[in-house]
């Protein structure tokens, strides 16, 4: 064996322990996801056109959140790799301050947006299912970040199977509660697209009840716990935090835009186009959710190896992480491949829908590569605390270059949503090239 390669193999079984219950938590978003858009696609093709609009709305916000959150993943394992457990519990503390903050920042935003939905060239049939539907999600946001900060807390720690254990519970509640409040069963009423949203609701406040029971209960939280109470606020801290996350949550939200934006554009090719292309984003996003799983076991190895200032298994980690990627993606675009004639007809009775779903599968073969290399080299970045090009690269690649090029083959050349989605390769590949440079500069050095 080369001696180089003698250390890959422990990287690779300590990535895949700790990212495989952040997948399977992660894939169980997937499935609910699947089990939303089949029920309501289901219960009304029409219905799936309005969901597919405020979902990628929702999610764009909920991503950035998300990003946000990530600010706590290279403190906690920089204290937990140093022993430092009740300051990480304090970092607990602050980052759900911070990540409230940064909800009622993001929920105005989402206000402002809700006033101005007859504005912005969706069909007009589609306007009464996204109003409610868009209030009931917007309404379970600041859960979604709570959770946020508990997740990046004990993954921080290397707990990742808490979180999965607690995601997989939830899902599974949420798809229930779907089948009841979408189709009316057990006496309730038909509520159709707002059922499920009134489901994500009532899943996203349980799966918070449940993160805090975790923490204020369980022994091996005791040490983390005592820093919680007895360290207080730290406004250094909560800087720190948002000075971190707010980078990060830039790059995600901008490199969501590129997709979620880009559904302005799909309205404007009408109904059949949206249900489309809001099935495609559930497939892709069962892809994306998996890549990040792995992705964020890249940023706690890294930062658990950059607190402790060894610089080469930080090297050895990240690529590491690379070569398990390549595989995920082989296997992963792989199964989509084979499977790709009966895709559309899992979501939807439309054969409209399914056949258009058919023709988007080659953009998202293209482009499966770039986005397992950013999120890879985003996370390494994240790893060691170098956030703030994120912003440059992720404008550069999804502003600059994705939704130019989505406008230009979809309209001018007049590809339509193939054309849209063609964008995607681009966007992804480039910010996946810029970001490797980065942390390869970075670790020159060092």
């Amino acid at each position: 064996m080369h001696p180089v390669m003698k250390f890959y193999p422990e990287h690779y079984r300590s990535l895949l322990s700790l990212g495989l219950p952040i997948m399977i938590g992660q894939m169980g978003m997937i499935v609910l996801g699947f089990a939303d858009t089949m029920m309501v696609g289901h219960h009304s093709t029409t219905e799936l056109g309005a969901a597919s609009f405020v979902n990628n709305i929702i999610n764009l916000v909920i991503i950035t959140g998300t990003g946000f959150s990530y600010g706590l993943t290279p403190v906690v394992g920089g204290l937990f790799g140093r022993k430092e457990l009740p300051e990480a519990g304090q970092a607990l503390r602050c980052s759900l301050l911070a990540n409230t903050l940064a909800t009622a920042l993001m929920m105005a935003v989402l206000v402002v947006l809700y006033f101005n939905l007859g504005n912005i060239g969706q069909p007009e049939e589609l306007l009464p299912y996204m109003r409610p539907y868009y209030l009931v999600l917007l309404a379970s946001l600041p859960f979604v970040m709570l959770f946020n900060a508990f997740k990046q807390f004990t993954d921080g720690i290397t707990e990742t199977r808490t979180s999965m254990w607690i995601l997989l519970s939830g899902n599974m509640l949420n798809i229930l509660g779907n089948y009841l409040f979408i189709y009316g069963k057990m006496g309730l009423p038909e509520m159709g697209v707002v059922g499920a949203g009134v489901s994500t609701l009532v899943s996203r406040i349980i799966m918070v009840g449940i993160f805090l029971a975790v923490f204020l209960s369980q022994e091996k939280m005791r040490p983390y716990r005592e820093g919680f109470f007895s360290l207080g606020w730290s406004r250094p801290l909560v800087k720190r935090l948002s000075s971190l996350g707010t980078p990060i949550a830039l790059e995600m939200g901008m490199e969501t835009a590129s997709f979620s934006l880009s559904i302005i554009m799909v309205g404007w090719l009408g109904t059949i186009a949206l249900a489309s292309h809001q099935v495609m984003i559930t497939i892709s996003q069962f892809t994306f959710m998996v890549y990040y799983g792995l992705g964020a076991a890249v940023a706690v190895r890294t930062s658990y190896f950059n607190g402790q200032h060894d610089h080469a298994n930080t090297r050895h980690t990240v690529l590491a992480g690379l070569h398990v990627m390549v595989a995920l993606e082989l296997l992963l675009a792989g199964i989509i491949f084979l499977l790709r004639n009966h895709v559309g007809g899992w979501f939807t009775d439309s054969t409209e829908v399914s056949s258009t779903v058919l023709t988007l599968m080659l953009p998202f073969f293209i482009y499966q590569f770039g986005d397992g290399l950013q999120i890879n080299y985003a996370n390494a970045l994240r790893g060691i605390a170098d956030v703030k090009p994120l912003v440059v690269i992720a404008f550069i690649a999804f502003f600059v270059i994705s939704l130019p090029v989505g406008y230009l083959c979809g309209f001018v050349l007049g590809y339509g949503l193939v054309g849209v989605w063609m964008a995607f390769p681009f966007g992804l590949t480039t910010a996946g090239i810029m970001m490797w440079w980065r942390f390869r500069q970075q670790m020159k050095d060092k």
